[in-house]
């Protein structure tokens, strides 16, 4: 197993975009990522765009984003209203947003959803973020579900227990209008950074998974 290490050696800080189709779908797939980069590089700078959150799914993206990102002084938080499970019907209007986001921010690392992830949203949203970002570093994120589409992941973040532990519980808390579908438990965020972590020896049992489809060293 190769170790990739990500060393920061410009004047400027880093720049992070986070792409989510759906309210809480950001914090399940890179939460605990994002949390070892606040804390290795104080000077991050976030970009969290959610495409489709609107009354109380929109207010509980908003508050757990912030919570989030409580200590990052540079973060732009989008919380858009596409509607849910429409994307790739309404694909114009998603690339020409896409393209508007081009122009705005030119990140160091893109977290995006899985290109096969069942879910037609997740997929159009990872389809136009390579279409869109052609020379960037971008991590595909996955989301546990009912339509049992979890691959084979090759990009490994190791997470301690304190922070798998803090993500799940904040999903549960700041995700209320979820916690009635059968598998948005903590128990589920958990087991999948378990198996990560066993899958990748991680120093203390956990990890996030990614798809790195092109990297340059």
């Amino acid at each position: 197993m190769f170790d990739f290490r990500f060393n920061h050696e410009r004047d400027r800080e880093i720049e992070v975009l986070c792409l989510g189709a759906h309210s809480d779908d950001i914090e399940i797939g890179c939460g605990g990522t994002i949390s070892r980069l606040i804390k290795k590089f104080p000077g991050l700078a976030v970009h969290w765009v959610v495409f489709s959150s609107k009354g109380i799914r929109g207010d509980e993206a908003l508050e757990s984003a912030n919570v989030f990102l409580k200590d990052i002084k540079n973060k732009k938080i989008l919380i858009e209203k596409f509607r849910d499970g429409f994307f790739p019907y309404m694909g114009d209007k998603v690339k020409e947003y896409f393209e508007q986001l081009k122009n705005d921010v030119n990140p160091d690392i893109i977290f995006t959803h899985y290109r096969q992830d069942f879910h037609q949203d997740h997929r159009l949203i990872a389809d136009l973020t390579w279409n869109t970002f052609r020379d960037h570093l971008i991590l595909e994120y996955e989301i546990p579900k009912y339509d049992g589409d979890l691959g084979a992941p090759n990009f490994f973040v190791h997470l301690d227990e304190q922070t798998s532990r803090a993500k799940a519980d904040h999903l549960v808390l700041h995700f209320g209008t979820q916690t009635n579908k059968h598998w948005f438990t903590r128990e589920t965020f958990l087991a999948l950074l378990r198996l990560r972590g066993v899958e990748s020896r991680s120093p203390e049992g956990y990890a996030e998974a990614f798809y790195c489809r092109k990297v340059i060293y």
